[in-house]
């Protein structure tokens, strides 16, 4: 099985993440999930440009899912979670809820691989990071 951190970042939607339709935009959703990537990968001692042995991670793939409009001032909370792991890459699981009616607003998933930037190549995926996302 693999690792999963719920309430693992909690945000305030702002006026920036509002588009003109009165609720948050597609852009605003993808970069909630790149904050909460990074507080996941930090609670692991890692970064998006450092995962061990050279490797960082380049987003490759993300699908967004609204479930419910987001507004101005909403309070929300962020789980995440490893889908899948092959040899290069993994996904990350989303599930945003709303904190006061604990309704999910928001879900999506991204594709993330190995990437080694000094390189410019796409390698494996370190063993330090697969045994620190395994439960």
């Amino acid at each position: 099985m693999w690792l999963s951190r719920e309430n693992i970042a909690r945000f305030e939607v702002r006026i920036g993440d509002i588009n003109y339709g009165g609720h948050m935009g597609n852009e605003a959703a993808l970069l909630l999930f790149q904050d909460a990537r990074i507080r996941f990968l930090e609670s692991l001692g890692f970064s998006e440009k450092y995962i061990g042995d050279r490797a960082g991670i380049i987003l490759s793939e993300a699908h967004v899912y609204f479930r419910r409009e987001i507004f101005l001032h909403d309070e929300l909370l962020a789980d995440v979670a490893i889908a899948e792991v092959t040899t290069s890459s993994f996904e990350l699981v989303y599930s945003i809820r709303r904190i006061p009616d604990g309704a999910e607003v928001l879900n999506g998933r991204t594709r993330l691989i190995a990437f080694d930037y000094d390189r410019k190549k796409v390698t494996r995926l370190p063993e330090a990071f697969i045994t620190a996302i395994r439960q």
